[in-house]
């Protein structure tokens, strides 16, 4: 028999993703029962593997499917459900923002009624800070920061975190929304379109150059997956309502990047430079004080330890 002490029923949505993943096995290597609720669309089964083998259960679900959501949550009446299943594509949510509403509002909705009716302790819903504040007009921004998304993807998290209030307001439900800076690190897909950190590592593996659009001056705050599961877990574990900031508060520019991964690119690693992409944020960095303060966390990992870290794991 395991001697591990099992802390607390979970649900992860979206735990077949990048973070979302991680946060399992991390809720899994301190004895917790996790579930996971994941449509599986840009999830990877195979980022789950080890978790199924250690006793994890995916349940293949769309969260705008609210009688599935309510029936999941009903079976497994977890104390705690981390929010994390979204569309994150900025330019898919300008392309197609009903799309990009459905799943991030009407999905949060779904989580937030079933989670509420279940008697749910506690929900931390997953959110973003560079996309709902816009172009920052304080560096680093705080929470209090003007709200200017500049795409429907941030509107359509702010709108979430709205109503994770509102349900806070009408029900009691305890809810907090985390306000991510761009998180990187294993499991983020280098083929993909998001994640300039994953895309650059993956070049330096190929021997390709990166393609830097623009100056390759813009900033934005990144902040390691390790990190973020950490905030995860601190927050499932307060009593702390409302939306925090969770980033390292330093700018960093897209060249910055290119300078710390060209020692690991045996071909040398010269940007490929293109056109600035219209409509995208041009300096961004988050205050993250207040979860200092509130929820006792603060980021460990630097840039370049991060960097070596998420590289090694592609290979």
């Amino acid at each position: 028999m395991s001697s591990i002490i099992r802390l607390m029923r979970t649900i992860v949505t979206g735990g077949a993703g990048f973070i979302g993943s991680n946060l399992v096995d991390a809720l899994l290597a301190r004895g917790d029962e996790v579930a996971v609720l994941d449509n599986v669309s840009t999830g990877r089964h195979q980022n789950l593997e080890g978790a199924l083998a250690a006793g994890a259960e995916l349940a293949e679900v769309d969260v705008r499917d609210a009688g599935a959501v309510s029936e999941l949550i009903t079976r497994v009446r977890p104390e705690v459900i981390f929010h994390l299943a979204a569309q994150v594509d900025v330019r898919k949510s300008v392309a197609d923002p009903t799309f990009d509403s459905a799943v991030n509002v009407g999905g949060t909705v779904n989580v937030l009624t079933a989670a509420q009716a279940g008697g749910v302790r506690r929900v931390v819903n997953a959110s973003t800070g560079g996309a709902i504040y816009g172009e920052a007009q304080t560096i680093p921004a705080p929470e209090e920061h003007p709200v200017a998304p500049e795409a429907p993807y941030g509107l359509s998290k702010f709108c979430a975190e709205n109503y994770c209030g509102l349900f806070a307001r009408m029900h009691g439900l305890s809810a907090v929304s985390l306000r991510f800076g761009n998180v990187y690190g294993p499991r983020q897909d280098p083929l993909g379109e998001a994640g300039v950190v994953a895309i650059f590592c993956g070049r330096v593996l190929d021997g390709g150059r990166p393609t830097v659009f623009g100056d390759g001056l813009q900033t934005r705050d990144y902040v390691h997956v390790d990190d973020i599961v950490d905030a995860l877990m601190l927050a499932g574990g307060s009593d702390a309502t409302g939306s925090y900031n969770i980033g390292r508060g330093e700018e960093i520019t897209v060249l910055d990047i290119v300078e710390a991964l060209a020692p690991h690119a045996p071909k040398g690693f010269e940007p490929d430079f293109q056109p600035e992409r219209p409509g995208e944020v041009r300096h961004i960095a988050l205050d993250a004080s207040r979860a200092r303060e509130t929820l006792g966390w603060e980021s460990r990992m630097n840039l370049r330890d991060g960097l070596e870290h998420t590289l090694n794991s592609l290979r």
